[in-house]
C-alpha cells in the first residue's frame, strides 16, 4: 500500500487542540483547525471535555477532507493523562493533570511508588504521575475503578475512538507515569503490584497502523473507509521524530508550547536530579531520552500579557537596568519547585517592549538550567512557539555556546506525528540563530544565578 501523502494530525495540547493537515512528500502544513483545551469543572474533579473535542475533531476531519482529502490521521497529545474504560464507556472522566486531588494519597503513594533508579520518573504534584492518579482513583473512586476494563493513555484513546483497537505506546507509558521502567523496557513494579498491569492492553509501536477508521464515522466525515489510524505518540515525543538519525549525537531539541520542554538524545541519565523535575522520556523507539522541563509558555504568558517584539532600546534597558524575573511563577515544577516567583522590581513600570523582553531572557537562563539537568548537546533546536521568540532564541546561544536554530515549523509535534506513517523526514534543521551580543548581558545573566545561590 502507498504511504499516504495528506495526513491529518490530532494534536491535542494542554492549552489547545489542533487539526492539522500535513503533505507527506513537501513535510509542509496544508490547514490547521484549532479550538482551546477547556477543562470541565462539573462531576467528580475538573476533567477533560473529550465529546467537545471529538466533535470538533469529526468537524475537521469532514472539512479537511472536503478541502483537500485525507489519507491517513495520527495522533499526537500531551502526557500525563489517562482514560479509564469500562467496556466502550468512561468509567470515570478522563483527570486534569493539573488537579491537586492526587495529592490527598501523597503519603500513601510515596509508600509505594518505585524508586526513580527503577522508572526515572521524579515524584511530581499533583496528578503528574498517571500513577498518582490512578491509585487516587482507585481509593477514592473505589466502586467505579473495580469496574475497569481497560486502561489507555491519551493518544490511544483517541485512536481507539477512530478505530475500534486498543493499544498501549512506550512514550505515553514513559512520561513520569511511575508506570515504565525504561531499562527494562517493561511495565513497572508499581504496575504489577497495584493490578494495573492487566488492564492496560498490549504495547504497539507509535507508527504502528491499528486499522481503518471505524464505518460510521468515514460515512459522517466523507473520509474513505479504508482510511489508515496509526497507534499515536506523547507530544514530545513526536517533536523528536523529525531529528533522530539527523544529527550528531548528542543533540538537544527543545520542544515548546505550555511546557518548555529540552530533551537530549544520545545524552547520559545520570545527572538527572528527581526533585527538579528532570526524567527521562522515552522516545517512539523505546530508549531513555533524558530531559528537563518547566512550563515556560505557562509563565510567559502570566508574564508578558499583550507581549510584543521587543526593540534593541527595550532590551538594553532590561539590562542596563537590571530588571529580573526570578523563579519559579509555577509552584512545585520547574529545576527550581521551592522558589517563589518574583521580580527584582515593579513589573508595572516597565513598557510591553521592556516587560517582553525580560520575561524571554528569564525563559532562556531556566533553560540554561534545565540543560544542566539533561545534558547540553552539540547543538539546540528550538520547536514550537519559542521558535519564533528571536530575543529568547539568541539569549540561550550565548549562555550555551553551542549553535542554536529555530525551527521554521508551526509546531513540531504536528510533522513529527505525520511521521508515523514514513515517509521523508520534516526539516531536521532550522534557522541558525546568532548569539544575543551585548556586553552587560554575561554579568546579567551571572547577577541572576547568584540571586538564586
Amino acid at each position: 500500500m502507498p504511504l499516504p501523502r495528506f495526513i491529518a494530525v490530532i494534536d491535542i495540547g494542554k492549552t489547545n487542540a489542533k487539526v492539522v493537515l500535513i503533505d507527506a512528500q513537501t513535510s509542509q502544513q496544508l490547514a490547521a483547525r484549532s479550538t482551546p483545551n477547556t477543562v470541565r469543572s462539573d462531576g467528580p474533579y475538573p476533567h477533560a471535555d473529550v465529546e467537545r473535542l471529538w466533535g470538533f475533531m469529526l468537524e475537521s476531519l469532514g472539512a479537511l477532507q472536503a478541502e483537500h482529502g485525507v489519507d491517513g490521521i495520527s495522533i499526537t497529545t500531551h502526557g500525563a493523562t489517562a482514560a479509564l474504560l469500562t467496556g466502550d464507556r468512561l468509567a470515570l472522566p478522563v483527570l486534569d493533570y493539573e488537579f491537586a486531588g492526587p495529592d490527598e494519597t501523597a503519603d500513601d503513594y510515596g509508600a509505594a511508588r518505585p524508586d526513580f533508579a527503577e522508572t526515572l520518573s521524579p515524584r511530581l504534584p499533583n496528578g503528574l504521575n498517571i500513577g498518582a492518579q490512578l491509585f487516587w482513583q482507585s481509593r477514592r473512586f473505589a466502586s467505579q475503578f473495580a469496574s475497569v476494563t481497560q486502561i489507555l493513555t491519551y493518544p490511544q484513546y483517541w485512536a481507539w475512538r477512530l478505530s475500534g483497537v486498543m493499544a498501549s505506546e512506550v512514550t505515553s507509558l514513559g512520561c513520569h507515569s511511575d508506570l515504565w521502567a525504561p531499562d527494562k523496557v517493561d511495565f513497572s513494579s508499581l504496575a504489577r503490584q497495584q493490578g494495573w498491569r492487566e488492564l492496560f492492553p498490549a504495547v504497539r509501536p507509535a507508527a504502528s497502523v491499528l486499522g481503518p477508521i471505524r464505518p460510521a464515522l468515514a460515512q459522517a466525515t466523507g473520509l474513505r473507509a479504508e482510511t489508515p489510524i496509526t497507534c499515536g505518540i506523547h507530544d514530545s515525543n513526536a517533536s523528536l521524530l523529525p531529528h533522530l538519525g539527523s544529527h550528531a549525537e548528542p543533540f538537544t531539541i527543545l520542544s515548546t508550547g505550555t511546557w518548555a520542554i529540552a530533551m537530549t538524545v544520545g545524552g547520559d541519565t545520570t545527572h538527572l536530579d528527581p526533585a527538579r523535575d528532570s526524567l527521562a522520556n522515552v522516545d517512539a523507539f523505546g530508549r531513555p531520552v533524558p530531559t528537563a522541563r518547566f512550563m515556560g509558555g505557562r509563565e510567559f504568558d502570566m508574564l508578558a500579557p499583550g507581549a510584543v517584539t521587543p526593540v534593541a532600546a527595550d532590551v538594553d534597558a532590561v539590562i542596563s537596568g537590571d530588571v529580573q524575573a526570578l523563579p519559579s511563577f509555577m509552584a512545585g515544577v520547574g529545576p527550581f519547585p521551592d522558589h517563589v516567583g518574583r521580580w527584582t522590581g515593579d513589573p508595572g513600570t516597565l513598557s510591553p517592549g521592556e516587560r517582553t523582553a525580560a520575561v524571554s531572557l528569564y525563559l532562556a537562563l531556566v533553560t540554561q538550567t534545565c540543560l544542566g539537568l539533561c545534558g547540553l548537546g552539540r547543538q539546540i533546536i528550538i520547536e514550537g512557539p519559542l521558535a519564533r521568540n528571536q530575543l529568547f532564541a539568541a539569549a540561550l546561544a550565548r549562555l550555551t555556546g553551542v549553535p542554536v536554530q529555530a525551527s521554521g515549523d508551526a509546531t513540531g509535534t504536528s510533522l513529527g506525528a505525520s511521521m508515523l506513517f514514513g515517509g521523508g523526514g520534516g526539516s531536521a534543521t532550522g534557522t541558525p540563530i546568532a548569539p544575543l551580543e551585548h556586553e552587560g548581558f554575561d554579568a546579567y545573566a551571572a547577577r541572576w544565578r547568584a540571586r538564586l545561590a
